[in-house]
């Protein structure tokens, strides 16, 4: 995603504070224990402390914090400790696997002077007003912002903090607080060898005025931000105790099992049902617009209800529409001439006198998100509330979705946010919050809504499918004087926030293609939009850095060869106003050993991307055995600014290394009749364990604020894997999977 997404969206966001209140039952798990705090829920889980044998509590989902009790001071909304001295961190994102968990709390506990073991952490309730991204425009995590939004408001935070509590122990002693520092919990003057506990300064720490603009530590001082922390949330995912939306247990609850209409855009006609009552434990059949649930006393009786429906769909024009009628549309489309994101210098008389013409055509098909944990919602609708438990990544719409289809007022809907298994876009969608809904309403019960595997992926929200046009003008030693990018696909921006197109411009459609980190004097980069006839579309784990850095790495290197120089040394060429990026260039191909000859059947491919605030350079190595890829290893420079946690950062390029290699060599949604071909990893394939290469990462230190790390991994792969099966075969492949293409070529 790209920033300033929710700028200009209409409506106001509802404060669910006041609902969060009436909050009062015990949810029951297995392997946790559930802890009830004023009016919040909150899912508390005990945590073995870093190196030693105590336990701590450590708060992961619920539905978050409200206004502090007698006896807390709260300097702000993301730091409460009590007069125990426990400190408890709201986190303003979502944890999705992502690290923030751990990261962001690191930014807030250098700060206010805490070891990062003492610390609880709560999940912040739906709240633009305290928990508003600013670079995003609203609550949601996403776009790899969160430590870039974090760096400096979570630093803030914590300081204003210590600041305070410095400041109550020094009127306490009656000394300068100059005089006086904070160092692990308590306040300490060393003149006198005094100490005194947050705990014990929070009653006079509440009644000094919050300071503005307080001092922020100098990077030469930290201690813990820039150290390889272990992620908090590690045990409790390891064993099973973890707390996510597929394990909400309410009394009474029942479960259903949804069927939704196979063709998008289609809607139920009529259902036969006899077969289905009959299964023990089915309790009810509902319906719905667009699909069938079938109501159980647990997920077996459910999922067999569903399967003996026997039901008729008005398929509508959505039955005509085929993965080919797609493409043919959009290869109509890339004639016309789009909105222009960038034009520099003049392009037409630059192709006029250049010695040589370029170009070609790429592809890039629908994907899925194919998240680990597929979308389900647990929702109990009563005559005067409705609450919601989901995993999200967007917490307000998910009120918003609550309030639309019962009519009550925002207030009135209460959301419960869990950790997410998978996000990568999915869950800034709340279509499966929508659908839960209108489920519920029809009960009077607590139900969970659970889509299956096949579900999930036969009615995701795709990753929209890319035609690009693009050519280069290059003078007589190959260097490219012009440069034209046509880039024609859906617009996701104009359905989920309208209000960042500027011009006819999606921002995230052009995003890396309209601003190259190459020297090229003329360019001219515009975008059509053609939407894929009923096909939803959303983001996707960096969806236009993604498409993007695929397409101009790719073409780089298809210019390279037509220039007979070698790729490394091409771009190299053309980044000397892009430091950053050449710096990141030279450190990946130095590591991986760059100009060595590989053996018959083995190529290795380079790429360089600026993305989300970072500089990426990727290098892979491949073997290509009768149209079979195999990636064997991928080395990664990054320049990411400052960094928080290294183990984050590492763990997230190969994560999303991982990802890249599934969409480049296997993932594809293709269209037949309106129906979604694929539904199930059996044809939806995913990256096993023992095809995972090895990945090196070498992040390159750096002064600069940080940049985003959860999506540029993936972006800055998939080229250097399609440059390394030229490398090894000769043949450019265009068009993505080039597992596919391989075949076909």
């Amino acid at each position: 995603m790209s920033q300033g997404l929710l700028e200009a969206q209409n409506g106001k966001t509802p404060d669910c504070a006041s609902a969060l209140v009436t909050r009062r039952a015990f949810l029951k798990f297995s392997a946790s224990v559930a802890a009830m705090t004023g009016g919040g829920l909150l899912l508390a889980f005990t945590m073995p402390a870093r190196g030693h044998g105590d336990v701590r509590k450590t708060v992961i989902g619920g539905d978050g914090v409200e206004t502090p009790q007698d006896g807390v001071f709260a300097p702000n909304a993301f730091v409460q400790i009590d007069r125990a001295g426990k400190v408890t961190l709201i986190v303003p994102k979502v944890e999705m696997g992502q690290g923030v968990y751990t990261s962001i709390p690191m930014l807030i506990a250098e700060e206010l002077e805490v070891p990062l073991d003492n610390i609880t952490i709560d999940h912040a309730p739906p709240d633009e007003k305290r928990f508003m991204d600013p670079l995003l425009g609203g609550q949601l995590t996403g776009g790899s912002t969160s430590i870039r939004y974090a760096w400096e408001p979570m630093r803030r935070a914590g300081a204003t903090a210590r600041v305070l509590l410095i400041n109550a122990a020094a009127q306490q002693w009656q000394v300068d607080p100059a005089s006086c520092r904070a160092e692990n919990g308590q306040v300490i003057h060393a003149d006198t060898k005094r100490s005194v506990s947050y705990g014990e300064l929070v009653d006079a720490a509440a009644k000094l005025s919050v300071p503005q603009n307080v001092p922020l530590k100098d990077p030469k001082d930290f201690k813990l931000i820039g150290t390889q922390a272990k992620r908090l949330d590690s045990p409790e995912k390891v064993d099973g105790s973890a707390v996510f939306g597929f394990d909400v247990r309410l009394p009474d609850m029942v479960y259903a099992a949804i069927v939704n209409c196979p063709v998008f855009g289609g809607t139920l006609a009529s259902v036969d049902d006899t077969e289905a009552k009959k299964i023990p434990g089915v309790r009810q059949i509902v319906k719905i617009d667009n699909g069938v649930a079938v109501i159980g006393d647990h997920t077996w009786a459910a999922k067999r209800g569903a399967a003996a429906l026997k039901i008729a769909w008005n398929e509508g024009a959505g039955a005509t529409v085929s993965t080919k009628t797609i493409v043919d549309d959009l290869a109509v489309a890339s004639e016309r001439d789009g909105a222009v994101a960038r034009k520099d210098g003049d392009v037409s008389n630059a192709f006029t006198k250049a010695s040589t013409r370029v170009d070609a055509v790429y592809q890039q098909p629908f994907l899925a998100h194919a998240t680990m944990e597929p979308i389900n919602c647990t929702v109990h609708v009563k005559p005067d509330s409705c609450e919601i438990w989901v995993g999200t990544q967007v917490p307000t719409r998910a009120v918003d979705a609550g309030a639309q289809v019962t009519g009550l007022a925002p207030d009135k809907i209460v959301v419960h946010n869990f950790l997410l298994g998978g996000g990568f876009g999915r869950r800034l969608e709340v279509d499966g919050v929508t659908q839960a809904v209108k489920v519920a309403k029809q009960l009077n019960v607590p139900v969970k809504v659970m889509w299956t595997r096949e579900e999930d992926i036969q009615h995701d929200m795709y990753r929209p499918y890319y035609y690009d046009k693009i050519s280069a003008a290059l003078d007589a030693n190959g260097k490219p004087v012009a440069w034209q990018h046509r880039i024609v696909g859906s617009s996701i921006f104009a359905r989920f926030a309208p209000g960042a197109m500027k011009n006819g411009v999606d921002p995230d459609a052009v995003e890396v293609a309209a601003d190259l980190p190459y020297d090229v004097p003329n360019q001219l980069i515009d975008y059509v939009r053609q939407e894929p006839r009923a096909i939803p579309t959303a983001f996707w784990r960096g969806v236009g850095p993604t498409r993007g850095t695929f397409v101009v790495e790719s073409f780089i290197d298809e210019l390279a060869a037509q220039a007979k120089i070698d790729p490394v040394k091409y771009r190299r060429d053309l980044l000397g106003k892009t430091p950053r990026a050449l710096n990141v260039l030279n450190v990946a191909t130095q590591a991986a050993g760059w100009g060595g000859t590989m053996p018959k059947g083995q190529g290795r491919g380079v790429s360089v991307m600026h993305a989300f605030g970072s500089f990426f350079s990727m290098v892979a190595d491949v073997t290509v055995d009768q149209g079979e890829v195999r990636v064997n290893r991928v080395v990664c420079a990054v320049d990411c600014g400052m960094v928080v946690n290294p183990n984050t950062v590492e763990a997230q390029i190969q994560g999303g290394v991982i990802f890249a290699i599934t969409a480049a060599l296997y993932s594809e949604i293709t269209i037949d009749r309106g129906r979604v071909q694929q539904n199930n990893f059996t044809d939806y394939r995913i990256l096993r364990i023992h095809e995972s290469p090895v990945i090196d990462v070498h992040i390159v230190k750096s002064s600069e604020a940080p940049g985003g790390i959860g999506e540029p991994g993936t972006a800055a792969a998939m080229p250097a894997i399609a440059n390394a099966i030229y490398a090894a075969t000769g043949k450019r492949l265009r068009q993505l999977p080039v597992g596919n293409q391989l075949v076909s070529a």
